[in-house]
């Protein structure tokens, strides 16, 4: 294993986070998640991701590491717990802290992170409330996540953040235009998440895979339409060039993300031992220039040709009236928001409210929901231009 070092911080250039301890791709298995966790230590991974709001993954964490909690690092994210509403408060941030701790079996917190923006909340009440926590040794660093650009600035202008954590793969590239050259500029390091694209990336994944009723790749927006097939392909591309470095696509993937300026960690969340190994072999080694050039330039092109299918995407699925179907036009509205900001079609927060009305929905997707979900589309089609 390679390591980097970031502000006295040594990470070990791959993480290991605990998403998939919430459920969130489907049933979990805790016995494997702990030999995983134990099996990663041994083989020198050092930093492990987690979150308040991942179910039991904090308790299964602190209790599998206690015997080598002082030779690792944890990172807790915080600001959503219950619902889906962020709450950044001095007094939820701290009560939250007080509650990880005690959650972990640990006296302090490695890396505190803003886990999504809570607009309702000052940056000078939750930077101050950070700065705070550092100051009475109960977190040692604390970093951001899931923000958008204009608030990180904010946080820079007025803190000192460690990292800013963000999806970072070769399917999920928008971060490398101006966040990343933000934070590089700004000594603020970088650590992505979802680096082998959900899974998309590592070649276990075609057309015909069904996933569980509760796995949220059901309905991300990367395992949809146009942008599904693009991820496909790109997958083939990383596939073909781990064939001459004797590395699988999975490998490739990480090693990708680990080449972008900035970048101080790549997490991955392994469930097996088996998996867990393979994307350790994603660190320690790089493309060759002239491979890396030829894939960068796959890469443009794809973007270029993928854009035009998802702009074309997004206008279809907006421009028709919601009949009928209510679970497949939830769906196709999910993949038509995420997909607007993406492509910076619309702003996140001009559009948030009217996902947040969209996703409160999810769980009563019977006949009646279409009147609904049409009400969605058509306050949709007014502020997304298509």
């Amino acid at each position: 294993m390679k390591y980097r070092t970031h502000n006295n911080l040594t990470l070990s250039e791959i993480g290991l986070g605990c998403y998939g301890l919430s459920g969130a791709y489907g049933s979990k298995d805790s016995d494997s998640y702990i030999r995983t966790i134990h099996r990663a230590y041994d083989l020198g991974v050092n930093f492990f991701d987690t979150a308040e709001g991942y179910g039991e993954a904090e308790r299964v964490l602190g209790e599998t590491v206690k015997a080598y909690r002082g030779k690792i690092h944890i990172a807790i994210k915080v600001g959503v717990k219950d619902g889906f509403k962020p709450n950044l408060s001095q007094e939820y941030i701290q009560t939250a802290c007080e509650n990880s701790l005690k959650a972990l079996q640990t006296d302090y917190i490695d890396l505190y992170q803003i886990h999504f923006d809570d607009p309702a909340t000052p940056v000078e009440e939750t930077g101050t409330t950070l700065e705070l926590l550092v100051s009475q040794g109960k977190i040692r660093y604390y970093g951001l996540g899931h923000l958008p650009l204009p608030r990180i600035e904010a946080y820079i202008e007025i803190s000192d953040p460690f990292s800013m954590l963000t999806e970072l793969s070769a399917v999920a590239r928008t971060a490398l235009d101006e966040l990343l050259p933000a934070c590089y500029s700004q000594d603020v390091g970088v650590i992505a998440f979802s680096v082998t694209g959900r899974g998309l990336l590592t070649g276990n994944i075609n057309a015909e895979t069904e996933f569980e009723a509760n796995d949220i790749r059901n309905l991300d927006p990367l395992f949809q339409r146009e942008s599904f097939r693009s991820g496909l392909r790109v997958e083939k591309q990383m596939s073909d060039i781990g064939k001459k470095y004797g590395k699988t696509s999975a490998q490739v993937a990480i090693a990708w993300v680990l080449a972008q300026p900035g970048v101080i960690c790549a997490l991955t969340g392994p469930s097996t031992i088996p998996h867990l190994e393979e994307n350790l072999g994603g660190s320690g080694w790089n493309l060759t220039a002239d491979y890396h050039q030829d894939f960068e330039f796959f890469l443009s092109e794809e973007k270029v040709r993928n854009q035009a299918a998802q702009r074309a995407a997004v206008g279809q699925i907006l421009s028709f009236k919601i009949t009928g179907e209510p679970q497949k036009a939830f769906k196709d509205l999910i993949y038509a928001i995420e997909t607007a900001v993406t492509l910076n079609m619309v702003t996140e927060d001009k559009i948030m409210p009217v996902f947040m009305d969209l996703f409160g929905l999810k769980n009563n997707l019977g006949q009646q929901a279409v009147s609904e979900l049409e009400k969605i589309r058509k306050i949709s089609i007014e502020i997304i231009p298509v």
